[in-house]
């Protein structure tokens, strides 16, 4: 469907992994694995290129230089374009926990009321009905356009961005510029069960560490550390200036919460 939607709109379209035979969805190709459509966009010099997962609710981009621009970017870049015709309802972005830092750094510069709710665009689109905002989405590629969507539709986020493009006059390589995207690292780790994971979560030494670390990275950075909803997991995420520095606390909290999951089970 997306290659006749774009060559409708009389673009030149060059598409990968549309052969669809039933057991192949998202095998090495979409918004899981890009590597094949940097490549394309890179050599056939193309301006840029979307990747779908295989329901097509979510949707990634690649600008001409080949570079990756997630949700995060693509949200921006929309967000700028609504704020620019007043037409972001009451100035607003929904974006979940786990959006980029520069994010709010990018929304403080614009006069943007930048709106965080936990992982998962049914929480976004809840969001967004309680306070009537019309742009939301997630890291991942779930973008949802509520004058146009309910949910996450990845053509039609594809669509507007390019609109919005095309109202600034910019590449996606140059509007991309308008976020700094900070250094993020996402590590996780392994409990050794429910019960332990709520006993983690829970504990004040974990806190502590939290709050310790949260006072060095100052207005600089983020911790979040979170518990999977579905396994026995713990994930910790931490953003700032420095990927080392970062890198480096993540491994902190990780140990901790690996010496706190081998008291639980001494208990």
């Amino acid at each position: 469907i997306a290659p006749r939607l774009f060559r409708d709109l009389n673009a030149e379209v060059h598409s990968i992994g549309v052969e669809p035979d039933g057991y192949n969805i998202n095998h090495d190709c979409g918004s899981l694995h890009l590597d094949q459509l940097i490549a394309l966009v890179k050599e056939k010099n193309l301006d840029l290129g979307f990747a779908f997962d295989g329901d097509a609710d979510r949707v990634l981009a690649v600008d001409s230089a080949g570079s990756v621009c997630d949700g995060d970017i693509i949200m921006t870049i929309l967000a700028l374009a609504l704020l620019k015709e007043g037409k972001l309802r009451e100035n607003t972005l929904v974006t979940t926990v786990m959006s980029n830092f520069g994010l709010e750094q990018m929304a403080a510069e614009n006069g943007i009321v930048l709106e965080r709710t936990q992982v998962g665009d049914r929480y976004v689109m809840e969001r967004m009905r309680e306070g009537d905002f019309n742009l939301g989405g997630e890291q991942s590629g779930h973008i949802i356009l509520r004058e146009h969507s309910t949910t996450g539709d990845g053509m039609l986020s594809a669509l507007q961005l390019l609109k919005a493009l095309n109202a600034c006059g910019q590449s996606l390589a140059e509007a991309r510029q308008v976020v700094k995207i900070c250094p993020q690292v996402l590590k996780n780790a392994h409990v050794s069960s429910e019960s332990a994971k709520r006993k983690i979560m829970g504990h004040s030494k974990l806190s502590r560490k939290i709050k310790e670390i949260e006072g060095v990275l100052g207005k600089d950075g983020r911790v979040l550390v979170r518990s999977s909803g579905t396994e026995p997991l713990v994930r910790v995420m931490l953003e700032g200036n420095d990927t080392e520095e970062i890198n480096g606390y993540a491994d902190e909290l990780l140990a901790l919460v690996y010496s706190l999951d081998r008291d639980s089970r001494e208990n």
